[in-house]
């Protein structure tokens, strides 16, 4: 299903995109965070250099400039036409899996001291690499997941104080 999105760059471009745009690139993975692409015979050198996956905010270099990104899907759009706030789900305790996945790495422990946006772990899905931040500062109460092992969608993987 075809879907569309407005990405927003530096907080002054914005642009639609539709989801079959993706597949007219010619995009090439050299790492988890390096890509190369060519659109229009002219190359491209993009590194991913921060990644807020729940806020959808990127901060990416391309050939050595860089950019900050934020991407909207239909949902958000709806969301902030009708004036409703997406920040009342920083005030959760439980950081839930975005989509169905392979926990790659845990970066905290039980008891921890946590900021909002520090890496909490990765999830791989859909063949790219993604890093879960903390939604707010807070203490780690407990880890439900484990390096290795699948998670599904909405399953809770992390329990904040």
């Amino acid at each position: 299903m075809e879907q569309n999105f407005k990405v927003k760059v530096n907080d002054s471009f914005e642009y639609n995109f539709k989801s079959s745009d993706l597949n007219k690139l010619d995009l090439l993975k050299l790492s988890k965070s390096k890509f190369h692409v060519i659109n229009n015979n002219k190359p491209f050198f993009i590194n991913l250099k921060k990644n807020h996956f729940f806020n959808k905010e990127y901060l990416i270099t391309i050939n050595d400039n860089e950019y900050s990104v934020k991407i909207s899907n239909p949902l958000d759009v709806l969301i902030k036409e009708m004036g409703f706030s997406i920040g009342s789900s920083k005030k959760s305790n439980e950081i839930k899996a975005p989509m169905p996945g392979l926990i790659l790495d845990i970066n905290v422990k039980e008891g921890q001291e946590v900021k909002e946006g520090d890496a909490l772990l990765i999830l791989e899905a859909m063949k790219m690499e993604n890093s879960i931040g903390s939604p707010r500062d807070g203490i780690i109460k407990s880890i439900h997941a484990k390096s290795g092992e699948t998670t599904e969608k909405g399953e809770i993987l992390i329990e904040l104080e």
